[in-house]
């Protein structure tokens, strides 16, 4: 390729590198100049243009990027059309991203012109996740050198997603006088909240002493439960592994299994025990693993969750970029795939788990409080499945039963929070931790004590949403002011997943670095129902 300046009279067949523009018209960057275009730059007055002559050999940037894609294999993995000299790699699946850095370093060192871009090693992903991008620096590139890149692609899986593997997981912990039993309870939730990103199931409990022998017969018995899915057990101890010989890895041993590491180069997560009795995995979680905040203990499930084997070489490798403990983590936005407006989707949670502790102590639940003989909750899901959403996820608590017979016949997901008396995070991390919110675009969370919430305001923001492509956060407001409902694109599911206590997802919207959209619905984004006087000042009449 010859680029640089050319006499308008001499470009013919050129492909012009900027924008030209016309009395009648413009030409765009990479436009090739026939003889009727150079007619038209005359008449213009335009005497030079600056543009590439392509030589023999080469390759547009479009077929040079999309023959270095073709390379890739396509096992869960999509290709946009190339625009640009670009072509964006999105994932088909929730799963782990694999890729071999020097094989990514030896495409780069091709040729300048050429240039992949990729996520890290080893970080999970989720369906419509963009992992990687090739992008073709000039106009054209010499075929040669892209023949050179085919094959560096073609000779190594240069990136991968493995696909997250279901498995049934028995958790096995021990007790001491020391451990609270609400912190045992708090691990077991916390447990299955990872698990449930990956589509696994937490298939049993155990609670024994901090002895060898005892916990190597639970794992045994752990073993032996019967599950068609892979198994996998995790041992938290209560107190910390130590040594070698200490209680966990002493127990692996006992149970016929061998140790295949014992600590690791990542802080929080430096005492993580890793063992194997016969192809299942035993993994001593450190005390760490007992927050949702990532450690090492994630990057260690993530691994074998994708089906790989993690050996004590791949562990003892995990030191550089495992200082964990001073990252300021926050969800990481990704493009997703480009799709029609329509076709993006919106799942809703609608949260009816509370205590409703405000309505005082006659006995009245405000979500049973009946508007125009209906009862709020029911009117609450009826107008959520009337709003546009791919699906409804109704989360139940506090007095379960009454809700959810207030709730028959209606075709939406009910799931049952245990722990909602701890507040509203719990009960998000169970609607946003189900499948039909996990494969949506975007989640719209939404209270269940907000009556005057209707169908088109929930039609309104949905579309809000879908013009950013899923990749905002939307947010009713009125005059102004902050309110609910909320549309939480997928990017920051994860971070939703970690929230504990009786908060909502303000932090997460505030430190996302996401664009956020406000949509004013009028004095239905602050009009909720805590009190007695305000659901009869809202129209309502109280019930049992």
């Amino acid at each position: 390729m010859i680029f640089g300046e050319f006499p308008t009279v001499e470009a013919e067949g050129a492909v012009l590198a900027h924008s030209v523009r016309l009395s009648d018209g413009s030409f765009a960057k990479g436009h090739k100049l026939d003889r009727g275009d150079i007619e038209r730059l005359a008449t213009d007055g335009i005497d030079r243009v600056i543009a590439a002559r392509i030589e023999p050999g080469d390759l547009m940037e479009d077929e040079a990027a999309e023959q270095l894609a073709r390379a890739i294999a396509p096992d869960h993995l999509t290709f946009s059309e190339a625009a640009t000299g670009r072509v964006n790699v999105h994932s088909t699946v929730d799963g782990l991203f694999v890729a071999d850095r020097a094989a990514v370093d030896g495409l780069n060192s091709v040729d300048p012109a050429i240039t992949l871009a990729c996520l890290a090693d080893h970080v999970p992903v989720r369906s419509g996740d963009m992992v990687a991008t090739f992008k073709i620096i000039p106009l054209a590139v010499s075929g040669s050198k892209v023949a050179a890149g085919v094959e560096i692609l073609r000779r190594t899986t240069v990136f991968e997603v493995k696909p997250f593997q279901p498995h049934a997981v028995s958790l096995v912990a021990t007790e001491l006088p020391s451990l609270k039993t609400t912190v045992m309870d708090k691990t077991a939730r916390i447990l299955l909240q990872r698990l449930q990103v990956a589509g696994s199931i937490l298939q049993r409990e155990e609670r024994v002493a901090h002895r060898a022998g005892v916990v190597a017969d639970a794992i045994t018995r752990a073993l032996k439960a019967p599950d068609r899915l892979p198994k996998l057990v995790i041992v938290f101890g209560a107190s910390a592994v130590i040594d070698a010989d200490d209680v966990i890895p002493a127990a692996i041993r006992l149970a016929g299994g061998e140790v295949v590491q014992v600590g690791m180069p990542v802080d929080p997560g430096n005492l993580l025990v890793l063992g194997k009795v016969g192809n299942v995995h035993i993994v001593g979680a450190p005390g760490c693993a007992r927050s949702p905040k990532e450690n090492g203990f994630d990057w260690v499930l993530d691994r074998i969750l994708a089906g790989e084997q993690p050996t004590s070489r791949d562990i003892s490798g995990l030191g550089v970029g495992g200082l964990l403990m001073e990252i300021q983590s926050r969800p990481r936005p990704r493009d997703i795939a480009a799709k029609p407006v329509a076709a993006i989707e919106v799942a809703i949670v609608l949260l009816a788990a509370g205590r409703a502790s405000r309505m005082g102590e006659g006995g009245a639940h405000k979500l049973l409080a009946e508007f125009d003989g209906i009862s709020l909750v029911r009117r609450s899901a009826s107008t959520a499945m009337a709003g546009g959403a791919s699906a409804v996820v109704t989360v139940t608590g506090h007095r379960r039963d009454d809700i959810e017979q207030a709730l028959e016949g209606l075709d939406i997901t009910r799931v049952y929070n245990p722990d909602y008396a701890s507040g509203m995070a719990s009960s998000l991390v169970a609607g946003v931790g189900t499948r039909a919110a996990q494969q949506a675009d975007g989640v719209l969370v939404m209270l269940a004590d907000m009556p005057g919430i209707t169908s088109d305001d929930l039609r309104t923001l949905i579309t809000a949403f879908r013009r950013t492509n899923g990749q905002a956060i939307v947010r009713a407001v009125s005059s102004g002011k902050r309110g609910n409902p909320v549309i939480l694109p997928r990017s920051v599911l994860n971070a939703v997943m970690r929230l504990e206590g009786d908060v909502g997802a303000r932090h997460i919207i505030e430190t996302s670095g996401l664009s956020v959209i406000d949509v004013d619905i009028g004095d239905a984004a602050h009009l909720d129902v805590d009190t007695p006087e305000a659901v009869v000042a809202a129209g309502g009449v109280l019930k049992g």
